[in-house]
């Protein structure tokens, strides 16, 4: 452990990761559901990019968007891997300081990007109902890719303070986390120094990017509800909701969870740290989890190319 000139300013070398409270004696068999749903996750998100990139006619605006939405839930389910997994299939309870700072950064950067493609999605298919014929030649590829770089770079620019400003601050010896992984809101309890810069600083990022997404993403289907209100028959405005449907899941999907976290970490105080670490692990496993199949389902174009891949490798064998 490193220690500075004053013993209050002790600093750990490592933080103490926990699994599910009070379940630690069946570990070996929780890590069944985490490895099929880690399984679940890559294989689900990796199909609908496999399709995606192989399909030409799913070369639009829309599927793009998917494809970015996928990359990212890949990026949050692959940050938490080593130590969910080290905990729960070899008890490895132990991550370093700077790993832990590390995991953090990704974690929380991949979920901001989470967000804005989120966000993103919502103005495209604003951009779809608003003006149908005009969609392509506004939602173009290099738009779509320079949106996508924005959103990345956003997202790294946002997180890069928060390890240094974590770094900065004294932890006079603490060092147990509640979850099986790095997350802000857990880490700014433990310090027992001045917080205020970096809770001012978080705040800024959830204003920033979730409430804001949010509220935009609220705003973009006000307006699109008024566009379908206006279609003059049923049959139209049935058929102009339902390119929403796979969206809305998906906004669901991630905002619910995320909502019930955090309100649990401001307000709970006398919560069970079980329901903590289940509210935690629906908020970064939920929307990952549940998307592909949603967009399998509900995303005839989707459909039709995971047929026609499953439909090829039998041909072939």
């Amino acid at each position: 452990m490193n220690n500075s000139s004053s013993s209050m300013r002790f600093l750990p070398t490592t933080f103490i990761l926990v699994g599910i409270p009070g379940l630690e004696a069946e570990n070996i068999w929780i890590s069944i559901p985490f490895c099929l749903m880690y399984i679940l996750i890559f294989l689900g998100n990796g199909i609908i990019l496999h399709v995606i990139r192989t399909d030409f006619a799913l070369h639009q605006p829309m599927y793009l968007f998917l494809a970015l939405l996928a990359l990212a839930e890949v990026g949050v389910s692959a940050s938490t891997l080593p130590t969910v997994l080290g905990i729960f299939l070899f008890g490895t309870t132990e991550i370093g300081f700077d790993a832990c700072l590390l995991q953090m950064f990704f974690i929380h950067s991949f979920s901001i990007m989470e967000s804005a493609v989120l966000l993103a999605m919502s103005v495209d298919r604003f951009v779809a109902i608003y003006s149908p014929l005009r969609y392509t030649a506004i939602l173009t590829l290099p738009r779509i890719i320079g949106t996508g770089a924005i959103i990345g770079l956003k997202s790294i620019m946002l997180m890069a303070p928060l390890p240094l400003l974590l770094r900065r601050l004294p932890f006079c010896g603490h060092n147990v986390l509640s979850h099986s992984y790095c997350l802000h809101p857990n880490l700014i309890h433990l310090p027992c120094g001045d917080i205020s810069i970096n809770n001012i600083y978080g705040l800024f990022i959830v204003s920033s990017t979730f409430g804001l997404d949010s509220l935009l993403i609220v705003v973009s289907y006000g307006l699109i509800l008024h566009i379908v209100l206006g279609i003059a028959t049923r049959d139209g405005r049935k058929k102009a909701l339902n390119t929403c449907g796979s969206h809305v899941c998906a906004v669901l999907a991630y905002y619910v969870p995320m909502i019930g976290l955090s309100m649990v970490h401001r307000f709970g105080h006398h919560v069970s740290p079980l329901l903590q670490a289940m509210m935690a692990n629906a908020y970064l496993f939920f929307s990952p989890a549940v998307n592909p199949i949603v967009y399998s389902i509900k995303t005839k174009e989707i459909h039709r190319g995971i047929v026609q891949m499953i439909s090829g490798k039998r041909a072939r064998v």
